[in-house]
């Protein structure tokens, strides 16, 4: 299939930046590209277009940036709610969409957020606690974290503990009860034995200790024998 050119009326991620010429798939930019108005097809009639109003165009994503840089160091970090109901395993009945987050955060932080503007492949089907990426402008993006609980309560306790309320089941807090006595026990004994070698060390710098005091106590003993042995032999 033969691929399409198209110039770019803003930065896209994985194809360039704003003004440059691209090839991709016909069907890419028919889908996305084009009605998103995020390129235009690279006729002579459309390249003649930009190049004469390439100007205004960067002049007017200049000033598009800059109003999201500063939303952005609003949004940065910010933790958005988002009510579920949920099974005690955690799991949600239903999903949160891209339209659910740019809800909840356009509400919260009272800045306008589209759906498209959230980088999601996939909705949520759990509870807990997600890092998403946003992006204010092709050249600015924030993470932002959604915390889905079942309650307000509960999100309050997901966002201080920094983990989902899932109910665990008798097994899985059977296992984990067994690993947590298995690695207090290890920890254990692993003191027991620095605690032993320890006093192992202690014991030998003991005995080295003693030898090295007998053996001065031997050399002592010698050297006086030598000098009586000598003062006899003067003598006679």
């Amino acid at each position: 299939m033969a691929l399409m050119e198209v110039i770019l009326l803003e930065r896209v991620d994985s194809l360039g930046n704003m003004g440059e010429t691209v090839r991709v798939k016909p069907g890419y930019a028919r889908n996305f590209l084009l009605p998103q108005k995020k390129a235009l097809r690279a006729t002579n009639e459309n390249k003649a277009f930009y190049d004469a109003q390439r100007a205004e165009l960067e002049k007017r994503n200049a000033e598009k940036r800059s109003d999201a840089e500063a939303l952005s160091k609003k949004l940065e970090g910010f933790k958005a709610s988002i009510i579920r109901n949920a099974a005690e395993g955690g799991a949600l009945y239903g999903s949160v969409t891209t339209r659910d987050v740019a809800e909840a955060l356009t509400t919260q932080s009272k800045i306008k957020v589209d759906r498209a503007q959230v980088l999601l492949n996939l909705g949520f089907k759990t509870i807990g606690l997600f890092e998403v990426p946003v992006a204010l402008h092709p050249e600015v993006k924030v993470m932002v974290t959604v915390n889905i609980a079942r309650t307000e309560e509960e999100a309050k306790i997901q966002a201080k503990t920094g983990k989902a309320l899932v109910a665990v089941d008798d097994r899985t807090a059977e296992a984990n009860a067994r690993a947590e006595a298995e690695a207090a026990a290890a920890a254990k004994a692993e003191k027991a034995a620095l605690m032993e070698d320890a006093g192992l060390a202690v014991e030998s710098e003991r005995e080295e200790a003693a030898e090295e005091k007998k053996a001065k106590k031997t050399k002592k003993v010698d050297d006086a024998e030598v000098e009586t042995e000598a003062a006899n032999d003067d003598a006679e």
